[in-house]
């Protein structure tokens, strides 16, 4: 198997083979809950207006995402696991709209499959990966916005990596790293309530789903389901 890391929109843009977009603080640890709340599947775009404009032709129920941390105007939820934990989703079709997270998945036209990243779901989806055969993987971080590197993001990508590679890294060593990081000071700052302090806790329960999130291209829309590890 062949592993490439990567970050930021020009690594999903130079994604191939099997690519894993990875957004821990907050888009893909969101969908995760989401799924795990019974969500049927989510549509993931870049923009708020896609999602709007979804959602009023009648394919998805509810918006949910973030613009600069924040819920935009007309969505339903924001970015936050834990407003999703707390949610009536079950059966629903989602859209999903963020700066990093699902402009990198819109951005790896060039990836043959994608899977969606992030902490919670590092081992079922290296579980899948392994399952299917792969052999050239791409792992990209999509830090701050698509724009600046995270330490979340890139530890992920580095925790996924060595799944793949056979190695059982230490989840309280990538924990701690996460922790210290400057991204994690805002979780709980009263000045930026939408960052709920509850997000940073979820978003660190390391390994604890037991499905993968895989990225289907149907009718000109990118639909993800989640998959059993």
């Amino acid at each position: 198997m062949n592993i490439t890391l990567a970050s930021l929109i020009p690594g999903a843009r130079g994604a191939r083979g099997t690519a894993v977009i990875i957004d821990v603080f907050r888009a893909f640890t969101t969908a995760a809950v989401a799924f795990s709340r019974g969500a049927r599947q989510i549509v993931l775009v870049s923009k708020p207006s896609e999602a709007l404009d979804l959602k009023a032709r009648g394919v998805g129920d509810l918006c949910m995402g973030e613009m600069y941390g924040i819920a935009p105007d007309g969505f339903d939820f924001g970015n936050s696991p834990y407003e999703l934990s707390q949610a009536d989703v079950e059966g629903k079709t989602l859209v999903h709209s963020t700066m990093a997270g699902t402009v990198g998945v819109t951005a790896a036209e060039g990836a043959d499959e994608i899977y969606l990243g992030s902490l919670v779901l590092a081992a079922p989806t290296a579980k899948r990966i392994l399952a299917r055969g792969a052999k050239e993987v791409s792992i990209v971080a999509m830090g701050g916005g698509g724009e600046f590197r995270t330490d979340e993001d890139e530890q992920c990508a580095l925790y996924i990596r060595n799944l793949l590679q056979g190695r059982q890294p230490d989840p309280e060593a990538v924990r701690s790293l996460v922790l210290s990081g400057g991204e994690s000071q805002k979780f709980g700052d009263p000045a930026q309530p939408h960052y709920h302090a509850r997000d940073l806790e979820m978003a660190l329960q390391i390994d604890s789903v037991d499905f993968a999130i895989r990225v289907h291209r149907e009718d000109g829309l990118l639909i993800a389901r989640p998959e059993p590890a």
